[in-house]
């Protein structure tokens, strides 16, 4: 679901890794489809690398747009631009047992903006969520046969 796909600091939105070059990689905006290149001096996160602090352990990002998948029924989340309080009540929602000490409220309205853009690009939906949960199924078929 996130294969691909990259936040870039500095640039608003998010990306797709196109192709790479030698002294970089070319990008395409997922809403706007403009390309651009982006270079090692960028600071490049991998969506499919993040991972949102809980009280345990660390939840991957994919998790968390599951959940906000299945929170709100296969629909738009809330605008990013929400109140603090109604941002920490759904997030509270979507991932209840979250660090409330180093998961902060900017970093919540970025998940939600980034849930909202992959959304509308048709990135995130049943067929993407579901594809995800048989993959689960497998690898825990496989655990029980070993």
């Amino acid at each position: 679901m996130l294969k691909g796909i990259l936040a870039i600091s500095g640039q608003p939105g998010l990306y797709k890794m196109v192709s790479q070059t030698r002294n970089g990689i070319i990008v395409e905006h997922i809403e706007t489809k403009k390309r651009m290149p982006a270079f090692a001096t960028h600071k490049i996160s991998s969506l499919e690398d993040i991972a949102i602090y809980t009280e345990d352990e660390e939840v991957l990002l994919k998790d968390v747009f599951k959940n906000i998948y299945k929170q709100t029924n296969g629909k738009e989340a809330i605008s990013h631009k929400s109140s603090s309080n109604e941002i920490k009540d759904f997030f509270g929602k979507v991932l209840p047992d979250y660090d409330e000490d180093r998961v902060y409220v900017s970093d919540m309205k970025k998940v939600i903006n980034w849930y909202n853009s992959l959304y509308k690009a048709n990135i995130i939906n049943e067929e993407t969520v579901n594809e995800k949960e048989e993959e689960k199924t497998e690898e825990v078929e496989k655990e029980q046969e070993a």
